[in-house]
């Protein structure tokens, strides 16, 4: 069996770059009217429902690269780097970057789909331009920034792969094997998608994310079984 004990302590090059990345955009978020919705940069770059007059096909990408704040790109950036650099060990880094988009484009495809599923009953009261004007607005407020389905992928597989090795995770204050850690967060989303649609979190796009994340890795490891604790 390979040793990979010491991957967390060391970053790998698409991990690395993606981080960059990720605070040059949050920098130029704040630079071009802050984080806050709405603003030109969000309105281009964030994820918008379909129907809004500012989404654009590119933003199921580059949602992935946008953030609410810097809470938000930090606990996103220590995810991409805690499981991220094992994984990219692993897999390589073409194979690494791939998981990491595809599983972003997948959380962005399942919060457009809550989109517009919340949006429907609203759709039908559209019926003037006051009406449009005021619909517009809500679409327009109603985005999604953030590299966490992408990381709720790479959380995915890494409790597949690992699903044994123990994890100190606030707030626990005992160790959890990852193949739980996994399923009591995405029991907290499927929760938080049903009851709480007006926490400012995109739920869905965690679930969409980590569904994605784990069909890919077992996808991947049909042919060769890899399971390393």
């Amino acid at each position: 069996m390979a040793n990979y004990g010491n991957s967390f302590q060391r970053t790998t090059p698409i991990v690395l770059n993606l981080i960059i990345i990720n605070a040059l955009a949050y920098f130029a978020q704040l630079a071009f009217g802050g984080t806050d919705y709405p603003s030109a940069v969000n309105d281009l770059f964030a994820l918008h429902h379909y129907k809004s007059d500012v989404f654009k096909p590119y933003q199921v990408i580059t949602h992935m690269f946008m953030h609410g704040g810097f809470t938000h790109l930090l606990f996103n950036m220590f995810g991409l780097w805690m499981f991220g650099s094992i994984l990219e060990r692993i897999w390589g880094p073409k194979r690494f970057l791939l998981f990491y988009l595809v599983c972003g484009v997948a959380a962005a495809l399942v919060q457009m789909g809550y989109y517009a599923f919340s949006f429907h009953n609203i759709d039908q009261l559209v019926l003037d331009a006051e009406n449009q004007a005021y619909y517009q607005e809500q679409l327009k407020m109603a985005c999604t920034v953030g590299a966490s389905g992408a990381i709720m992928g790479l959380l995915g597989a890494f409790g597949y792969l690992f699903p044994n090795t123990e994890m100190i995770v606030f707030p626990f204050p005992f160790p959890v094997k990852a193949k739980w850690l996994i399923t009591v967060i995405a029991l907290i989303d499927i929760f938080g998608g049903v009851y709480r649609t007006g926490s400012g979190i995109a739920h869905f796009a965690h679930i969409g994310g980590l569904l994605m994340g784990l069909i890919l890795v077992i996808i991947w490891n049909k042919t060769n079984k890899r399971t390393f604790y």
